[in-house]
């Protein structure tokens, strides 16, 4: 009876991981900033020329304005957030963890510091995200690590 080859059991271990770490993150982000009880991020109504807008909170946003959700494109940010770290830790390089955290945080900066209302919704929801791909990552490595060398 044959065995598969290591290298193929340590692949389908690392997309199950990923593929884990990417469907799961969402929902139990989500789940956990129900449970905090953290609002949804605001809409904003932006006026002024390109370089420099003028940004307003707006609880009915205007049919004819310029018009954005604070913290848009949170989902697939989170996801690739988190099959980055994933991958990180199943490569062992924790170093690029950091990367990883440091790309989502500048990129997000300017939307948290223009909407400091935001920040309790983006910091729960990037702890969260981080946590589950850690896991991920962490059970992956191990299984990995207890697979027979072959």
């Amino acid at each position: 009876m044959s065995t598969w080859p290591e290298w193929i059991l340590t692949a389908v271990v690392a997309v199950i991981a990923l593929v884990a770490s990417a469907a799961i993150g969402s929902p139990i982000t989500s789940l956990v900033l129900r449970s905090a009880r953290v609002p949804e991020p605001p809409t904003v109504e932006v006026t002024g020329d390109s370089r420099s807008p003028v940004v307003s909170r707006r609880e009915h946003p205007p049919a004819d304005g310029d018009v954005r959700e604070v913290l848009r494109g949170g989902m697939w940010i989170g996801i690739l957030e988190r099959v980055g770290l994933t991958a990180a830790i199943l490569a062992g390089r924790f170093e690029l963890a950091a990367v990883v955290v440091a790309i989502k945080a500048l990129g997000r900066y300017p939307e948290i510091r223009e909407n400091p209302a935001v920040s309790e919704r983006f910091i729960i929801g990037t702890l969260t995200s981080l946590l589950v791909a850690a896991a991920c990552g962490a059970a992956g490595a191990a299984v990995i690590a207890a697979l027979p060398a072959g």
